[in-house]
C-alpha cells in the first residue's frame, strides 16, 4: 500500500500540497475572532451544496411544478423540511458571514499589498454569490418569489438600446415563466456554483501565496527562521484547526437553534408571501428583497430614474473593488489609522445598516430622505478614502512585537 501511495504521490504530489496549503502552512499568531469568518465562509458553502443537491432531486424547474415541488418537499420527503431549511438559513448565514468577512477586510486593510489579488477574488466572490441567491430565490416560485423576480429583470429594460432585448433573453420569453423558471435553475446549480468553486480555490490560492493578514497590518514574511518560515507565524494545524473548531461549534449552534425553531426568522429569510404560489394577477402588499439585497435596494430606490437607479446600485458593488487602490495610508489596520479613518468607518457601518433596514420597509417621505443621505455616506467613505487616509497621522507600529515563542509552542505539542 505505502509503494503505490508513493507512486502516486511521486506523480501527483498530494502530501507536499496538503502540507504547503494546510496542515504546515503557516499562519500569524496574533489573529481575532474576526478571522473565523472565512473558515465559517467555507463551512456554510459545503453546507450549501450538500443541501443543494438534495433538494435538486425532486425539485421540478417548471412553471406548474416549482411550487407545488416545494410543497411536496417540505410535506412528503422524509426530512425534506430539515433539508429545505438548512438551504434557506444557510443562505442567508453565507451571506452574513461573507458580509463580517469582508468588514474585517476593510478594519485591517486586508486589501493592501501585496494581497489586492486576494481581495479582487473576494469580491468576485461576493458578485457570484449575489446573482447566485438571486437565482435561488425564484425557484420556490412564490409570491414574492415571482414578483421580486419581476422587479429586478425590469432593470435590464432601462439601458438604453439593448435593454428590452435583454430582458427578455434573461428571462427566456416575454415575461417570467416556466423558461425563467428551468434556465435560473440550470445557471443555479450548475454554471454559478462551479464558477463559485472555483474562485474560492483562486481565492485561498493567492491567499496562501502572499500570506494572510493579521490585526496588526504587519508583514509576518518580513522575519524569516532559518528555515524560512515566518518567526512569528504557526502552523494551520493543529493550532489554527482546534481554534477554529470552537468558533465552528458556537456557529453551528446558532445555525441549528434559528433552522429548527425560526427558519423563516420574522420574514427576513423566508418571507410570509413566498408561501403561497406565485400569481401574475395579485401584486403583493410591499415588494422587498430578501435582507443581504435590501441595501443595494434602497439605494436603487432612492433615485427616481430608473437607469440612474440601476448605474447607483451596480456603483455601489464595484467601487469595492477598488478599495485597495483608493487606501493611501502608511498602515493597513485600523488600529493604527488616524480619527478621520475610525470615522468614517463607523459612518460607513450606520449607513449600510440603515440601508439595510429601509430596503425591508414600506418606504414613507422620511425614508426616501434617510435613503439619500445614507446612499451619499456609503459612497463617501469610498470617494472620500484618497484624502482623508493621505492626510490622516497614524500611529508607529511595532513590528518586533513577536507575542509567542515558536520553539516553546514546537515543544508543548510534541
Amino acid at each position: 500500500m505505502n509503494t503505490v501511495f508513493k507512486w502516486f504521490n511521486d506523480r501527483l504530489p498530494i502530501v507536499n500540497t496538503f502540507e504547503r496549503h494546510l496542515s504546515k502552512h503557516p499562519v500569524p499568531k496574533k489573529v481575532n475572532f474576526w478571522y473565523l469568518f472565512g473558515a465559517l465562509a467555507s463551512v456554510v458553502l459545503i453546507i450549501q451544496i450538500i443541501s443543494g443537491i438534495w433538494l435538486m432531486m425532486p425539485y421540478q424547474n417548471t412553471e406548474e411544478g416549482a411550487f407545488s415541488s416545494i410543497e411536496f418537499i417540505m410535506r412528503d420527503v422524509d426530512y425534506g423540511w430539515v433539508i429545505r431549511y438548512m438551504h434557506t438559513t444557510g443562505a442567508s448565514m453565507f451571506f452574513a458571514v461573507v458580509y463580517l468577512h469582508m468588514f474585517r477586510g476593510l478594519l485591517y486593510g486586508s486589501y493592501k499589498k501585496p494581497r489586492e489579488l486576494v481581495w479582487i477574488f473576494g469580491m468576485t466572490i461576493y458578485l457570484v454569490m449575489m446573482a447566485e441567491g438571486f437565482l435561488g430565490y425564484v425557484l420556490p416560485y412564490g409570491q414574492m418569489s415571482y414578483w421580486g423576480a419581476q422587479v429586478i429583470i425590469s432593470l435590464f429594460g432601462a439601458i438604453p438600446y439593448i435593454g428590452e432585448s435583454l430582458e427578455v433573453w434573461v428571462r427566456g420569453d416575454y415575461y417570467i415563466s416556466g423558461s425563467t423558471v428551468s434556465r435560473f435553475f440550470a445557471l443555479h446549480v450548475v454554471a454559478l456554483p462551479l464558477m463559485l468553486i472555483a474562485l474560492v480555490f483562486m481565492h485561498l490560492v493567492a491567499l496562501h501565496e502572499v500570506g494572510a493578514g493579521n490585526p496588526e497590518g504587519i508583514d509576518i514574511e518580513e522575519h524569516l527562521d532559518e528555515d524560512g518560515v515566518p518567526l512569528d507565524s504557526v502552523p494551520f494545524f493543529p493550532y489554527k484547526v482546534l481554534n477554529a473548531l470552537v468558533g465552528i461549534g458556537v456557529f453551528m449552534t446558532v445555525f441549528s437553534i434559528i433552522m429548527f425553531f425560526f427558519p423563516e426568522a420574522g420574514g427576513y429569510f423566508i418571507e410570509k408571501a413566498n408561501f403561497e404560489e406565485a400569481n401574475p394577477l395579485s401584486t403583493p402588499e410591499h415588494i422587498a428583497p430578501v435582507w443581504y439585497y435590501a441595501p443595494y435596494y434602497t439605494m436603487l430606490r432612492a433615485v427616481p430614474d430608473p437607469l440612474g437607479g440601476l448605474i447607483v446600485m451596480a456603483a455601489a458593488v464595484a467601487i469595492i473593488f477598488i478599495v485597495p487602490w483608493l487606501d493611501r495610508s502608511n498602515v493597513a489596520s485600523i488600529r493604527y489609522k488616524g480619527i478621520l479613518s475610525k470615522i468614517a468607518i463607523v459612518m460607513f457601518v450606520v449607513s449600510f445598516i440603515t440601508l439595510g433596514y429601509l430596503g425591508t420597509v414600506t418606504v414613507t417621505e422620511t425614508g426616501k430622505i434617510m435613503s439619500i443621505i445614507c446612499t451619499v455616506m456609503y459612497f463617501a467613505f469610498f470617494l472620500l478614502m484618497p484624502i482623508y487616509t493621505s492626510i490622516e497621522k497614524t500611529y508607529e507600529i511595532n513590528k518586533y512585537n513577536i507575542h509567542l515563542d515558536f520553539n516553546a509552542l514546537n515543544w508543548l505539542f510534541k
